[in-house]
């Protein structure tokens, strides 16, 4: 690909902007722009000349087909593909595709994870189009980004309640701008650039994994001899075949319109990082989820398997997807920047006052949005946030909310000049604030930082609850403001009464020590370290109330999730349980017993060979796979039992616990016996790829 060509491949398989102008009449064009601009609501009259543009623009750009693409709860994207053919009048075909079309498509509500919302019998759904979202053509056909509904009208998919909540989000945040004076404002609009990890592995030794390909994990594995110790690999040379892979990959994004931008190796051996720049909340969960989808078929070409579960690998860093999140207006005005005089900048204070007192007051939401039975393994790693939920502000910000509420006055240090010591190389102003990468939502310039999301999830969920929550704080702000006698003092009372009574979500330190554990609890932060341990919170009446209230979700949607979620969990581990009893039977046991009969045979050549001779290390060997074998077999009968009664419970959140006491621990249990068969059984005799065959596969 030569680099003169890039801005011009750049989003050529999007029905953008440019193309909406070239393909357009200009009436429509400015009809459809009010729309994904400012909110306003469709004219629909227009649909049938967008659909013929859309039609005209994809057929020269060899697409035959379209579908409406949508994001069900699945955690996977959905699409049926039509094509464009119409029967004529003389045998012959005609391409078509018209205005019902593009609006609205049909699909089976029923055979989607639903809730129980609906019934095998009521199976009507609707997918209806998101004209915020470009189209794009992929793999010849034409993708319209829909919402997914019931025939009831509940939503069933994870794009209508992230735009609701986007519009909770700049309803309360108009109040606010609007008590500034910011009349110039029209419309906010919440940005998010999320960070996406993965790990590649060659494809044949993949395959050879059948935890792997069925779970996404290994559920067993002994570690090598190096792993991520000498911190080597960590923005190291990265290596020919997944440089190779990484240029595809860009070339592919970026003819999407996706703001490819940061590659770089991560911490663990075989993983990687990709980090677009930021983008409207909607796009960006569109692009992210394009993203992943592309990285698995980019990686199949090049004989690689691009693993996104948040842990692969047990010993080494599990994958995230930080979750850059911020709110700007229409205007270009970043709400969460602090600008030159921060101290002074009471509409910033006002801003960042709100999402302390909402992620204080809503920690058991952030931690739901995140929760999985995979994220489960990857939190409180040395790579990952714990579960417990804080803020990390920096010193500057810290020591500025202190003079607020200690009503001092605040005396910013002079910024520090960073020097190399050598006088051929820059000298540069320190930034404002460190870097905590320990904290689970962190302030990073004019953002946070959301780091607890895992790598294969839908980033709709986290920025659902973070819309959610801050637009309730802006709601009684507003509330409070809207009536004062005296906009001023009102303004500086109520961001210092909310500093001290929400404080101590606000940690800048190491949130991987065991110190911070113990200090949270004394402040009476929530630690929800497993998913059953959070899924039932998200239905508990005040969070019902407050979902409601911002019509981001109903009740029935609601309750629907939490069921989804807790179902979720349990397949997840019963598909890990099935597939960990099958390798155990099939591959371990019989591998344990040849070599047990190998040794057999070797100790009693040995003994008929040498008379008298002590034959220790064999008789140790064996013995030891002996006891092991025993134990694998006994363990592993009682967890197939657990299994049975698991499948018996009724009560959905029962069986849920369940699962999280018996099959989850159980699923570690065997995993540590066959760790240590691993390393007793020679690496020839091993029926699976080892660590080492995985993590150093690619060169």
């Amino acid at each position: 690909m030569n680099a003169k060509h890039i801005p011009e491949l750049f989003g050529s398989m999007v029905f953008n902007d440019k193309a909406m102008k070239e393909y357009l009449p200009e009436e429509t064009y400015l009809a459809l722009k009010k729309t994904i601009e400012n909110g306003k609501s469709l004219d629909k009259t227009i649909a049938g000349t967008v659909a013929a543009a859309m039609r005209d623009w994809a057929l020269e750009r060899g697409a035959t087909h379209f579908t409406h693409w949508f994001q069900p709860m699945t955690g996977i994207t959905a699409e049926k593909h039509d094509s464009f053919i119409t029967p004529d009048h003389n045998g012959g075909i005609l391409m078509e595709f018209s205005g019902k079309e593009l609006i609205k498509g049909e699909s089976d509500a029923s055979s989607f994870p639903n809730g129980g919302l609906r019934a095998t019998f009521e199976a009507r759904g609707y997918t209806a189009w998101d004209p915020t979202a470009y189209a794009f053509i992929k793999d010849g056909t034409l993708c319209i980004p829909t919402v997914f509904y019931s025939y009831g009208g509940e939503a069933l998919d994870k794009k209508t309640p992230l735009l609701r909540s986007d519009e909770a989000l700049n309803r309360q945040a108009m109040r606010i701008l609007k008590l500034f004076g910011n009349e110039e404002v029209t419309k906010t609009l919440t940005t998010v650039g999320p960070e996406q990890e993965y790990f590649l592995v060659d494809e044949k030794v993949y395959r050879a994994r059948k935890d792997l390909v069925l779970c996404g994990r290994t559920l067993f594995g002994a570690m090598p001899p190096k792993g991520q110790e000498m911190g080597d690999h960590y923005f190291g040379t990265i290596k020919p075949r997944v440089l190779a892979f990484m240029k595809d990959l860009d070339e592919e994004l970026w003819k999407l319109g996706i703001y490819a931008k940061t590659e770089h190796n991560e911490a663990a051996p075989a993983q990687h990082e990709l980090a677009p720049v930021y983008s409207r909340t909607n796009t960006a969960t569109d692009h992210n989820q394009l993203t992943i989808e592309l990285m698995k078929k980019i990686a199949a070409r090049h004989g690689m398997a691009c693993l996104l579960h948040e842990k692969p690998f047990d010993g080494v860093n599990g994958s995230g997807k930080h979750n850059n999140w911020s709110v700007s207006t229409n205007t270009g005005m970043n709400l969460l920047d602090p600008g030159d005089s921060p101290r002074e900048n009471t509409q910033f204070l006002l801003f960042l006052a709100a999402v302390i007192k909402a992620v204080d007051e809503h920690q058991d939401l952030m931690r739901f949005s995140i929760a999985s039975a995979g994220n489960d393994h990857r939190l409180g790693g040395n790579e990952a946030p714990p579960a417990i939920i804080s803020m990390f502000l920096g010193d500057d910000l810290n020591a500025i909310l202190n003079s607020i509420e200690e009503g001092t006055v605040y005396a910013p240090e002079n910024a520090m000049v960073m020097k190399g010591g050598v006088h051929t190389l820059p000298r540069f102003s320190r930034d404002a604030t460190d870097r905590n990468r320990t904290s689970p939502f962190a302030f990073t310039n004019n953002k946070f930082e959301f780091r607890m999301p895992g790598s294969s999830a839908s980033i709709a969920e986290p920025n659902i609850i973070i819309n959610t929550i801050i637009a309730d704080t802006l709601a009684q702000f507003a509330d409070i403001l809207e009536n004062a006698e005296d906009l001023n003092t009102a303004l500086q009372e109520l961001i210092r009464d909310t500093i001290k009574q929400h404080k101590r979500i606000i940690f800048n330190g190491d949130n991987y020590s065991e110190e911070w554990v113990k200090e949270a609890k004394r402040r009476g932060l929530l630690n929800l370290p497993t998913t059953m341990d959070v899924l039932p919170r998200f239905v508990q009446p005040e969070n019902i109330a407050l979902f409601t209230r911002h019509k981001v979700f109903t009740a029935e949607e609601m309750y629907s999730r939490y069921e989804i979620m807790v179902e979720n969990y349990c397949k997840t581990l019963h598909i890990e349980a099935r597939t960990l009893i099958d390798m155990i039977n099939s591959d371990i046991l019989p591998a344990v017993f040849r070599e047990e009969q190998q040794l057999a045979d070797t100790l009693t050549k040995k003994k008929a060979a040498i008379a008298g001779i002590p034959c220790h290390a064999e008789e140790n060997l064996l013995l030891q796979l002996a006891q092991l074998a025993d134990q694998l077999h006994e363990d592993c009968c009682r967890f197939e039992d657990d299994l049975k009664k698991a499948e018996q419970i009724e009560d959905f959140y029962e069986q849920g616990l369940f699962y999280k006491e018996k099959i989850f621990t159980g699923l570690a249990a065997l995993r540590r016996i066959i760790d240590r068969m691993e390393t007793v059984i020679p690496a020839e005799n091993w029926p699976f790829p080892t660590y080492y065959d995985l993590l150093f596969s690619v060169q």
